[in-house]
């Protein structure tokens, strides 16, 4: 009986699952990685693709060359196209210019632009007039489609889905500081930016019961295109400070109110605000300078930043028309896996550079072949430094793989019924790898599948 067993166990580890189609790869690994899969009896679509870079040969695949949508894997794209077309020491510029009476704050597309930042401008600013007619803004460095290609239209006031300006300043959010008051009292809440360009009411209630709580929202007016944000639903009174971000509507008016209140509070008057293309000659008041490309590159892949990958996505755009928008710039991204990673990309759609769009459609071997040639390429060090590392703080990384930090460098990817995986194993038994997991199409939680994307990496480093 003993025997029988150990027989029936090797059968299966060497047959092809139902679930296996195009299975193909090094026996052994193959064997061990089909394991994991059918042992975790999950029911996803699933295209992997593992890749040795020391052959340039697949030594894993399995559906490979299914399509299936990215998610933030698509960031890989974007921040390569960026250091390959902008260049890891390119910088952004917001600019104050006076004209006449008037003043205009003129966005350059940065996408790290703090509230600090912006009052600096206004301080800068201050100390040059002390009054001001019109305070222009000039957001046509871009163009003004706030939203991608595919972007569901409920994605509501969430900070991935926050609309991209030329003029964007705290990830276009709201700071919402939450935490329990008095039993039967509202919950306190502070906001930063602390502007008028929004309103806000407070429905919320703290409760000393912690079952059945009516969850606390936090919602914005989004389907009329509306800043009046309400708070809703119960909070524990032993709960926590917790912050909650909530996009804002039309980032440039948003920008321009702040920039205005800033520069009122250093003693500036100010009688209107408004949208306006810069025409005609205008002298410099104040500059801002961004951080090198590489920075926000890191905080791209790192937090999986939205804003980040479209306004990179826009900016590269921009240098091969008048104004950046998305249809030049993924122009610009198409072509260079065409002509650079030799990828056929009439075989994919790339709708946007963070992943948000669910029209995205991609392989785990064309990914594998980008990062095999980014491998090979003069942006390696660069581009890798950029991927978050197993375990690493701050990163979306930072509660798997904790152990295998030093030889994990990956990017995850996720929407509803999506996980994904893809990236770089440094394998003491395979060597330097790229790999890509991509999981599709499954109901409920996406940990069973995180788990055993990880189990498959684990594979590759320990097997």
């Amino acid at each position: 009986m003993k025997y029988l067993l150990i027989l029936f166990v090797l059968l299966v580890s060497c047959s092809t699952h139902p679930r296996l189609f195009s299975n193909e790869g090094s026996l052994i690994l193959k064997k061990k990685i089909n394991r994991l899969i059918v042992s975790s009896d999950l029911g996803a679509t699933m295209g992997i693709s593992i890749v040795s870079l020391k052959t340039g040969k697949p030594i894993y695949e399995l559906n490979s060359e299914k399509l299936l949508m990215p998610a933030s894997n698509n960031k890989l794209f974007t921040c390569a196209a960026a250091l390959d077309f902008l260049g890891k020491d390119f910088f952004f510029f917001t600019n104050v210019l006076a004209q006449n009476e008037n003043a205009i704050l003129q966005g350059g597309g940065d996408p790290d632009l703090t509230v600090k930042d912006l009052d600096s401008l206004a301080y800068a600013v201050s100390k040059k007039v002390d009054s001001i007619d019109t305070l222009f803004l000039d957001d046509t460095f871009l163009d003004s489609v706030y939203f991608g290609n595919g972007w569901m239209w409920d994605e509501g006031p969430w900070w991935y889905a926050a609309p991209i300006s030329a003029l964007s300043v705290n990830d276009n959010c709201i700071d919402f500081y939450v935490q329990p008051g008095k039993e039967d009292q509202n919950a306190i809440i502070n906001y930063f930016p602390n502007t008028k360009y929004i309103s806000f009411q407070n429905q919320s209630l703290t409760v000393k019961k912690n079952t059945n709580l009516k969850k606390l929202k936090i919602d914005r007016d989004w389907s009329d295109k509306k800043n009046n944000f309400s708070v809703t639903g119960e909070i524990f009174y032993k709960e926590e400070l917790d912050t909650l971000r909530r996009n804002i509507h039309d980032p440039t008016m948003f920008t321009g109110v702040l920039f205005k209140e800033m520069l009122e509070k250093h003693g500036v008057e100010i009688n209107y605000v408004m949208k306006k293309k810069v025409t005609g000659n205008a002298d410099t008041l104040a500059t801002h300078k961004s951080l090198p490309l590489i920075e926000s590159a890191s905080n791209l892949m790192n937090e999986s930043d939205n804003l980040t990958a479209e306004l990179f996505i826009k900016t590269i755009g921009r240098y091969n028309t008048i104004q950046g928008s998305w249809k030049s710039g993924l122009d610009s991204v198409k072509s260079l896996l065409a002509s650079s990673a030799l990828i056929d990309t009439s075989q994919m759609r790339i709708a946007d550079g963070s992943g948000v769009s669910r029209y995205n459609l991609t392989s785990a071997k064309q990914l594998t072949t980008f990062l095999g040639w980014v491998y090979e390429s003069q942006y390696k060090d660069d581009f890798i430094s950029t991927l978050p590392g197993g375990g690493k703080r701050n990163g979306t990384l930072e509660r798997r793989l904790k152990t295998e930090g030093n030889y994990v460098k990956a990017k995850t990817g996720g929407l509803s019924g999506v996980s994904n995986l893809s990236g770089y194993v440094f394998s003491p038994r395979y060597g330097p790898v790229a790999f890509s997991l991509l999981m599709s199409g499954y109901r409920g939680s996406s940990q069973p599948y995180r788990n055993l994307q990880d189990a498959i990496i684990k594979q590759l480093l320990y097997g």
